[in-house]
């Protein structure tokens, strides 16, 4: 590896603390909930890291930016974070947000261990400076290609915005789907209005529309146009990647918040360290922690074994992320390398499934699991 020296005072002995840079998405248009779900754990793991002596003696510390959801953002948090001299950036909600952050990072030689983003290509060159906790898009969304086919819906309608992601998402699902006869009808919400996005499921007989769009809009007004639709009394609503995870999407949904199957990146059981964290987490948040919470936890672990056994030096964290065994709150982390994905690639963090039960909206059903 061709390493840029690392920063003055990477490898300070002085007793100061020991800087993880966290990208966080805080503010609108960012998805806020997921920020603090995401922040959550990251705090919380750096102050049981802290409770347990820190790096050595030294104490962990977290020194948040709030991305917005904004990838040029991103990039200058990533500039000024690097000048700031942390020891390795963690985080990030948003894949093209995160794509944008790689980039400068994998410019910069500086290690960033990515929480939450599932872009394939969070670079687009490979690298050896980032690594990747959540599973790749084409891993999860053909897992949800799998139980869209295993239940039954084969004309399968997108309502999709323009960004990479959702392009991503439509790409994979449609050429997942078609060897194994399913259709796959896209929507250009950028041109329909829900009304009617609604005439043209009709028209097509789709009998399942996912959501690949913003939250809450228009991904809710989307839902309560098809929910008031008798037409579509039989369609199913699908939203792969996760909007239905979180309390707000219940709150301004109710009812209709219900049987609307997503993704999510949590096991079957927790493992009795997931469920000593899933217990503080949901003290942290004062509501119950979403996979991204767990996300944010499992960085911190990794990167404070990381940091215990190799130092603050960029150089030789990078170097470390192929000999990470660490137990996390939902598995064995690992990273190896994986064909198509530009990083290091934890292979991969159990996948389900999930919808809100229509009897009772705040428990959670899992209808398909990896």
């Amino acid at each position: 590896m061709n390493a840029p020296p690392s920063p003055p005072g990477a490898e300070r002995t002085d007793g100061s603390s020991v800087q993880i840079g966290a990208l966080v998405p805080l503010t609108r248009p960012g998805w806020v909930e997921a920020g603090q779900h995401l922040l959550g754990g990251l705090e919380l793991a750096v102050r049981e890291v802290n409770d347990a002596g820190g790096i050595v003696g030294r104490p962990l510390e977290l020194v948040v930016r709030d991305t917005a959801a904004d990838p040029q953002r991103a990039a200058a948090a990533v500039d000024e974070l690097a000048r700031l001299g942390v020891a390795a950036l963690a985080g990030e909600y948003h894949s093209v947000v995160a794509r944008a952050a790689a980039t400068r990072a994998d410019a910069l030689g500086l290690p960033f261990l990515c929480s939450s983003a599932v872009l394939d290509a969070l670079t687009e060159q490979p690298t050896e400076w980032v690594a990747r906790l959540a599973p790749a898009q084409s891993h999860g969304w053909q897992i949800y290609a799998d139980f869209l086919l295993s239940a039954g819906y084969s004309r399968i309608a997108v309502a999709a915005e323009s960004s990479v992601y959702w392009a991503s998402g439509a790409r994979i699902l449609r050429d997942y789907l078609a060897p194994r006869g399913g259709t796959v009808i896209e929507l250009d919400m950028r041109a329909l209005a829900p009304t009617a996005m609604c005439d043209e499921l009709v028209d097509n007989r789709a009998t399942a529309l996912l959501l690949l769009v913003g939250h809450p809009e228009p991904a809710v007004s989307i839902v309560k146009s098809v929910r008031r639709d008798q037409r579509l009394a039989e369609i199913m609503i699908g939203a792969p990647a996760g909007q239905p995870e979180f309390a707000e999407w219940a709150t301004l949904l109710g009812d209709d918040s219900a049987a609307i199957p997503f993704l999510r990146y949590l096991p079957e059981r927790l493992s009795p360290l997931g469920a000593r964290v899933e217990t503080a987490l949901r003290e942290r948040l004062a509501e119950a922690p979403s996979f991204v919470a767990f996300e944010g936890y499992d960085t911190v672990a990794v990167l404070a074994d990381v940091l215990r056994s190799h130092g603050a030096d960029w150089a030789r964290t990078a170097e470390s992320w192929p000999r990470v065994a660490v137990e996390g709150t939902r598995g064995q982390i690992q990273f190896s390398r994986t064909p198509g994905i530009s990083v290091w690639q934890w292979a991969w963090t159990p996948i389900q499934v999930v919808d809100r039960d229509p009897a009772e909206p705040d428990r959670f059903r899992t209808l398909h699991a990896s």
